[in-house]
């Protein structure tokens, strides 16, 4: 795949300049999921029922406006870890 991309010159990042299961990169983790874990939490499920249910309902109150600054970070996030896997150096 590396090889057909670069026959076209379309720019990416090389697998060997990819930080390797890095979950900081990943917009699920690193933003959305603290905050549906902070309204899930709130109060106590006493069953997997309820806990899917507030999931569910924390989950669609996300504002969309979150999640596009979450998406539009992404970008930065990515080019920070691969500067620190390839040790400063990254094009």
């Amino acid at each position: 795949m590396q090889s057909w991309l670069t026959a076209r010159g379309i720019d990416f990042i090389g697998h060997e300049n990819w930080p390797s299961s890095s979950p900081d990169l990943n917009p699920l983790d690193y933003k959305i999921w603290q905050r549906l874990e902070k309204k899930v939490w709130a109060k106590p499920h006493q069953n997997s029922e309820s806990l899917q249910a507030s999931l569910a309902k924390a989950a669609a109150e996300i504002d969309i406006s979150v999640v596009r600054a979450v998406i539009d970070d992404w970008p930065r996030l990515l080019k920070i870890k691969c500067i620190q896997k390839t040790r400063g150096h990254f094009e």
